[in-house]
């Protein structure tokens, strides 16, 4: 009954760390409920083989009642897919491994003391279960975003430890000594690899941070540059009507006196006008913000594209303003440049910002009515080099917990963020 119960255990704990690495495509709610039942059924199977057919049997026939079948229910409910998401199977298969030889060595040491068992699977499933919660998780899902090659290699080699431990080595930890030794000294080394592997994934998510950082700095230095252009040639348009104002008053004066009122209302008016056109146009508080609608939107309108906003933002935001305003300006570049495609009577942008109650945006561009989304609902660019833009947003929604949809209807491409 040990062997059932380290099996139902290592089940059990094997699952819910692949729903821990997992980034599903559904509701929580749902991906939770589905593998809490996959999970019932599997251990049910394994108990039944069990008591047919033996521990032998079972372990020889473990890999085509659990884990094929579970890949293939994590594959459906992944956002990712391919190598990206047999690696995370087998990261569980190899964690689960360790707790189950390290556990059963303290076993056998201790002349088979279930109690030592117990304790040594509750002590070190915690530690890896909290390992996996602070620093693996996160660390893996932007890897996931960044890392693009080499995970067949990676999956390959941990692979080749999946067949050593399972089917080359026979017996079982605590029991049989050679097993004892030999298979928890293979899951040594592979933890090395693993720790090699984190260290890649570490420097990967570095370059990452670094990246997003310098596209950060150069965004807000952009942005305020164009401000700073808008505010100079405001102040030099305001210096220019300053110096005729003097003729202008002259001019009325005139027209005044010769009783051509009409005519001095109209001159004074066409002055404001000229003066109103030259004004400077804030559109939020929050100055790295008001900086990128300024220059996209100036953008807009000097390309034909008719500009309809509503921006209620206050100071206090619920995210970084810098890396917020990254992500409008990858939206707005890329609703500006779906617009370029379009005859210039069919142009248009809307965007609507509230940040009460909660920080929501949605932005309404015309386009082509020719945008192919992905099995994940997001864009795809059809030219290489493109859609770096919607990444940047994908992780900003994860970094902040985000809901993020983007949208086509008839010729008009919305993308709707909630945090």
């Amino acid at each position: 009954m040990v062997e059932l119960f380290s099996m139902e255990y290592m089940t059990a704990l094997g699952l819910t760390m692949v729903l821990l690495f997992l980034d599903s495509r559904y509701s929580r709610r749902r991906t939770v409920l589905t593998v809490c039942c996959w999970t019932v059924v599997v251990l049910m199977v394994v108990a039944a083989i069990y008591f047919a057919a033996g521990i032998d049997t079972l372990l020889n026939i473990y890999s085509l009642i659990a884990h094929i079948p579970s890949l293939l229910l994590f594959l459906t409910l992944s956002r990712f897919r391919g190598w990206r998401m047999i690696f995370q199977l087998l990261s569980t298969i190899l964690f689960c491994a360790f707790i189950q030889h390290a556990a059963g060595l303290a076993f056998y040491v201790s002349g088979g003391s279930y109690w030592v068992l117990m304790l040594s699977y509750a002590v070190l499933s915690a530690a890896v279960i909290l390992f996996l919660l602070r620093f693996l998780r996160p660390l893996f899902l932007q890897t996931l975003l960044e890392l693009q090659r080499g995970w067949w290699l990676m999956c390959l080699i941990m692979a080749a430890y999946y067949v050593i431990v399972i089917y080359l080595i026979p017996g079982y930890v605590g029991y049989e000594r050679s097993s004892t030794i030999l298979k928890p000294a293979v899951s040594l080394l592979m933890v090395g690899f693993y720790t090699i592997l984190i260290f890649l994934f570490t420097s990967v998510k570095k370059e990452a941070d670094a990246r997003h950082n310098a596209q950060l700095f150069a965004m807000e230095l952009s942005a305020l540059k164009s401000r700073m252009d808008a505010v100079r040639t405001a102040e030099g348009s305001i210096r220019t009507e300053r110096h005729d104002l003097r003729h202008r008053l002259q001019t009325v004066a005139e027209l005044v006196a010769r009783g051509d009122r009409d005519e001095a209302l109209a001159f004074l008016n066409a002055a404001q006008d000229r003066l109103d056109e030259s004004k400077e146009v804030r559109w939020c508080r929050p100055p790295v913000l008001d900086a990128v609608f300024s220059s996209y939107f100036s953008q807009a309108q000097r390309q034909g594209i008719r500009v309809e906003a509503e921006i209620a933002l206050t100071d206090g935001l619920p995210v970084d303003e810098g890396e917020f305003a990254v992500v409008l300006a990858n939206a707005l570049e890329n609703a500006v440049n779906a617009n370029l495609e379009l005859p210039p009577e069919e142009r248009e942008i809307r965007c609507r910002i509230v940040s009460s109650p909660s920080l929501m945006l949605e932005l309404v561009n015309a386009c082509g009515g020719d945008v192919i989304f992905d099995d994940r609902g997001l864009p795809v660019s059809r030219r290489e080099g493109h859609g770096l833009g919607v990444q940047s947003i994908q992780t900003f929604c994860q970094k902040y917990g985000a809901v993020c949809e983007f949208d086509l209807s008839g010729d008009r491409f919305s993308l709707r963020l909630i945090i």
